[in-house]
């Protein structure tokens, strides 16, 4: 039997480098009912004033937030927070012995992080945010790029045979976003050979670049085109000309241990920032959460 068990919600004491006007939440503790007693740290980051404010959740990506982060997090809370969101960042990686990320670790043990498991941390992130003063907890929303992309999906995908619907989600996610993720998993009834169909809990945008080799669109145009033949809330969006993380500050470059599944010998992977993709990718993102968390400091009443 699974005990009910401690998640220690380890909070960072101070805010984002570049992120203005903004609070740290107190430490506190979350109980859960999940794996063997473990310390996941989390980052909360507030915009300041009493809110309540709707929230998102952001999911790293392979390279984690230690040392080897590729920043994407950061960039997107200090988006985020700015416009009156407050954001909650899991360190799925650290306490699971994964400090550097896993982008060029092919040992079997990144099992310990798949994201089907890190959908766990992502669901005690959502309850730990509806216990803020400061937070709207019907409006709290998930996103993340790459592995945090798939989480993403792993995490709002309905469980395999499940009727429900979206409309029937009232405890979960109110939206997700997922930044270039690997669609060729199995999440729910979709299926890694692309049969099935995915059912999200609620609305989901996904951010592809065409030129991704790591990550590739075309699963996921697949699974959002037959998601929405099926009537679920999937849209996608994919950028000509970039990369898989596109959202980077960084130029565009080959590394040819990164493991992935879609090259010849399963290794080597290219990644960069795009300008243009990047700009519209702020876009998209805020007026999908506006929209679906109902930011008040943004949408028009």
């Amino acid at each position: 039997m699974t005990p009910n068990l401690l998640i220690s919600l380890l909070l960072a004491s101070a805010a984002l480098s570049g992120c203005a006007n903004v609070t740290v939440q107190p430490s506190m503790s979350q109980p859960v009912v999940t794996e063997p007693a473990l310390q996941i740290p989390f980052k909360v980051i507030s915009p300041t004033g009493a809110g309540p404010f709707p929230a998102v959740v952001i999911m790293h990506d392979c390279s984690g937030l230690g040392p080897m982060s590729s920043g994407s997090p950061a960039r997107w809370a200090e988006q985020l927070v700015g416009r009156g969101y407050v954001v909650i960042i899991p360190d799925s990686f650290s306490s699971r012995g994964f400090a550097d990320g896993v982008c060029t670790n092919p040992s079997p043990a990144r099992a310990d992080v798949a994201p089907s498991r890190r959908a766990r941390d992502a669901y005690a992130a959502l309850a730990h945010l509806r216990t803020l003063p400061n937070v709207d907890g019907r409006h709290i929303g998930i996103m993340g790029g790459s592995h945090g992309g798939a989480t993403t999906l792993a995490t709002m995908a309905a469980p395999a045979g499940s009727n429900t619907t979206f409309t029937e989600n009232r405890a979960g996610f109110a939206a997700a976003v997922a930044l270039y993720p690997s669609c060729g998993i199995r999440m729910g009834d979709w299926r890694a050979d692309g049969s099935g169909i995915y059912k999200p809990l609620a609305p989901l945008l996904i951010l592809s670049g065409e030129l991704d080799d790591w990550t590739p669109a075309e699963p996921c145009r697949k699974l959002t085109d037959i998601s929405q033949r099926a009537g679920y809330p999937v849209s996608i969006k994919i950028y000509p000309g970039a990369h898989h993380s596109f959202d980077s500050a960084r130029p565009v470059r080959f590394v040819a241990m990164r493991v992935n599944s879609n090259a010849p010998g399963g290794r080597g992977a290219t990644s960069g920032g795009n300008a243009a993709a990047w700009a519209d990718s702020i876009s998209e993102v805020v007026a999908f959460f506006d929209k679906h968390l109902e930011n008040r400091a943004n949408v028009s009443k």
